[in-house]
């Protein structure tokens, strides 16, 4: 069992599974959009300090990429907790309805990502 697959305590003798896939590794997300923004407010003490711009573009795009790492994992923990957890779903009609809209959600996010 993954991290994103554990289970969680709730009431003596039920759990239940986490109520994001990426719970499991939420301090890891953490340490990175914290880094992240070091990385911002390192990129604005460049331009107040009039650096050279091809520096300051450099800069940009290491948070661009870093950025599209962490949205690349939190899709990854949405595929493998969200939607398979949709997937799940007891009830055929109810899991297909679920399914139907995780993948939506999913497909939307991708969207967002690429424009």
């Amino acid at each position: 069992m993954n991290s994103t697959e554990e289970s969680v305590a709730t009431e003596p003798g039920t759990t239940h599974l986490p109520p994001h896939g990426y719970t499991g590794n939420k301090d890891a997300y953490l340490r990175r959009l914290k880094r992240i923004e070091g990385q911002v407010r390192g990129i604005a003490r460049m331009v107040d300090e009039d650096k050279y711009c091809i520096d300051i573009l450099t800069q940009v795009s290491a948070v661009t990429k870093a950025l599209h790492a962490v949205s690349l994992g939190l899709m990854e923990e949405h595929i493998g907790h969200c939607v398979v957890g949709a997937a799940a779903e007891p009830d055929p009609e109810a899991r297909a309805e679920a399914i139907d809209a995780k993948v939506k959600e999913a497909a939307d996010a991708i969207g967002r990502l690429l424009r």
